[in-house]
């Protein structure tokens, strides 16, 4: 309880902790049902190069670090990975992510792993454009498709190198 006192009048104010006030104690499941992404792969179909992926220190966030080839042009980015959490609001139920590319341009989505499964959607859960893919039995090979609205896309495989 804090206390003040002017002149005339004495005020005081309580602050009150809430549990979004709070920080989490540990990533949600759904982060990190992520793991297995973690480390470098080697990315063929559609763009050809490499990806790796590493927690950023406190587990809360998953980093993605991209050096591909896409239609003859080099693409390099990096994308945070992680459940949104405004400074003192509750922590988001989606996994959501923003890439950040060398030529200025950033982009949203949404990560879901069930199983063997992952799903990522651009921008929000539900999106017309998204990767579907699912893991080898073993983890060491994913191999989806990039769906467009409108038709297009391609399939890609990641490999663990």
């Amino acid at each position: 309880m804090t206390t003040a006192t002017t002149d005339a009048t004495a005020v005081t104010a309580t602050t009150e902790t809430t549990p979004a006030d709070q920080p989490p104690t540990e990533p949600t499941a759904e982060l990190r049902a992520l793991a297995p992404l973690v480390g470098t792969w080697k990315v063929t179909g559609g763009v050809e190069g490499t990806v790796r992926y590493e927690w950023l220190a406190g587990g809360f966030f998953l980093v993605q670090h991209v050096d591909l080839v896409q239609f003859g042009e080099p693409v390099t980015g990096m994308e945070v990975i992680g459940n949104l959490r405004p400074y003192g609001e509750p922590t988001g139920a989606d996994v959501a992510s923003r890439y950040y590319d060398s030529q200025g341009n950033t982009f949203d989505y949404v990560y879901e792993l069930t199983g063997d499964q992952l799903t990522i959607w651009a921008g929000a859960k539900g999106s017309p454009a998204y990767f579907r893919g699912a893991f080898t039995a073993d983890g060491t090979t994913m191999t989806g498709d990039w769906v467009y609205p409108g038709g297009g896309g391609y399939t890609s495989t990641m490999t663990r190198i």
